[in-house]
């Protein structure tokens, strides 16, 4: 795991254990749903960083007879778990709990300390977000922070921007029930907030969800990683012509390339195994993440129209 993922991991750890904790002391004197539900979402957090470091200690394991790509995939699958913790412990628990609060409303109890523990928790939050945002600009370039999360093959930052994001908003939506059930001494409105915070959270867990799928089946390289590749296979003299490139990330740094080429039909077996040789050498030299690089010759037959490469 890159060093910019693992401390983004480590900084929402600490800052979700810590509202977590907070979150409950205060549900114990406010008796708040949306106190509640923000807790249990804090605790799930923190679990689910728990999860991606895990993630990334597997996926260091050495290729075995059974798993002969390795293991880098185990981010992906991490991270998938950790969208079903988010959506269940996270979003659908908090649906319950606004639901019971509705039906069962109570005045609450000691407001300020629910907007106290909200506030703070806004600004370790808020902390754990701009690192995850420091790190993710490294990785980001000129894309779009959309196009970012929806692209990106480091499965972690995705995750946590998501989750300190979604953790933002919620507590916005906690801070205004509260405030509004402290105002008008209605207890549902505090049951509200809590079934928004639910839906929130489980919209965010079905958009990750659908990432990791994608990621975990296997995605292609970047179309810009693509010409890369093709230029530096095309660098050599003794190559006519790429017929076509497959690539699949089996890990986030770990790129598979297989590709068709069209050498130079009068070059000896020898030869040939040579400038195959030093095919790779400029591939990986472009592209230090192409870990396996399988070539093989063949030769372009006109009329049959290669397929695309994504």
């Amino acid at each position: 795991m890159a060093g910019g993922s693992k401390r983004a991991i480590i900084a929402a750890f600490f800052a979700n254990l810590g509202i977590a904790i907070a979150k409950f002391i205060g549900f114990v004197f406010t008796r708040s749903s949306s106190l509640l539900a923000e807790g249990v979402h804090s605790l799930a957090d923190t679990g689910n960083q728990g999860l991606l470091l895990l993630g990334g200690r597997k996926a260091q394991k050495e290729p075995t007879a059974e798993h002969p790509f390795g293991f880098g995939r185990e981010r992906y699958f991490w991270s998938f778990i950790v969208s079903m913790v988010l959506f269940t412990l996270g979003g659908l628990f908090a649906i319950f709990e606004g639901v019971e609060k509705l039906r069962h409303p109570h005045e609450l109890e000691s407001p300020g300390w629910a907007i106290a523990i909200l506030l703070v928790a806004t600004v370790l939050e808020a902390l754990s977000l701009r690192t995850a945002i420091g790190e993710s600009n490294s990785l980001r370039g000129d894309a779009s922070w959309f196009n970012f999360i929806r692209r990106a093959k480091v499965p972690e930052l995705p995750v946590v921007l998501l989750e300190d994001f979604g953790a933002l908003i919620g507590l916005a939506i906690a801070l205004c029930a509260v405030s509004l059930a402290a105002v008008t001494g209605e207890g549902s409105y505090d049951g509200w907030g809590s079934i928004l915070i639910g839906i929130l959270l489980c919209v965010i867990a079905l958009f990750l969800s659908i990432e990791m799928k994608s990621l975990l089946i296997g995605e292609s390289a970047s179309l810009d990683d693509q010409e890369t590749i093709r230029r530096a296979m095309l660098g050599g003299d003794d190559v006519r012509q790429l017929i076509h490139l497959r690539t699949e990330h089996l890990g986030p740094e770990e790129l598979l390339v297989a590709a068709k080429v069209e050498f130079d039909p009068t070059m000896s077996i020898e030869t040939l195994a040579a400038s195959i040789n030093e095919l790779e050498v400029r591939v990986r030299s472009a592209m230090p993440s192409a870990h396996l690089i399988y070539i093989e010759p063949d030769l372009a037959r006109s009329g049959v129209e290669s397929p695309p490469s994504r």
